[in-house]
């Protein structure tokens, strides 16, 4: 459904060494310089950061998620520890299982340096 997704940073090279570790996490590389913008590539899409074009403070959107797939909770659970370790904070609850609504999801959480919200989901095959 996406092709990418962007966030805007104040400083770049700070968020580049959150993402660098924050995706490594989930074996995607380093960002590849754009200009003033950083991109991480996957399989399925393209994560980017830049610092805003029109020359104001980027911010975080109130109630805004950019979520990432994980392949196991094992994998979650590295990507929050390493947004931690590198500028990041936790928020909402603890990486773990919730019950919902769409069923059985392992989630995580954590704010980059500059707000946003990111989450790592790993959602587990439906038993038949």
């Amino acid at each position: 459904m996406f092709s990418h997704v962007i966030l805007g940073v104040n400083n770049l090279e700070t968020s580049k060494q959150f993402y660098d570790a924050l995706l490594g996490a989930i074996n995607i590389g380093p960002g590849i310089a754009n200009g003033k913008r950083y991109f991480y590539r996957s399989p399925t899409g393209s994560f980017g950061i830049t610092t805003p074009i029109n020359g104001d403070e980027a911010s975080h959107g109130n109630g805004s998620t950019i979520g990432f797939a994980m392949q196991t909770p094992e994998q979650c659970d590295a990507f929050h520890a390493a947004g931690i370790a590198n500028g990041g904070t936790t928020c909402e609850d603890p990486p773990g299982w919730r019950e919902g609504s769409v069923g059985r999801l392992y989630l995580c959480y954590v704010r980059d340096p500059d707000g946003n919200k990111i989450c790592g989901l790993h959602r587990p095959a439906k038993v038949a």
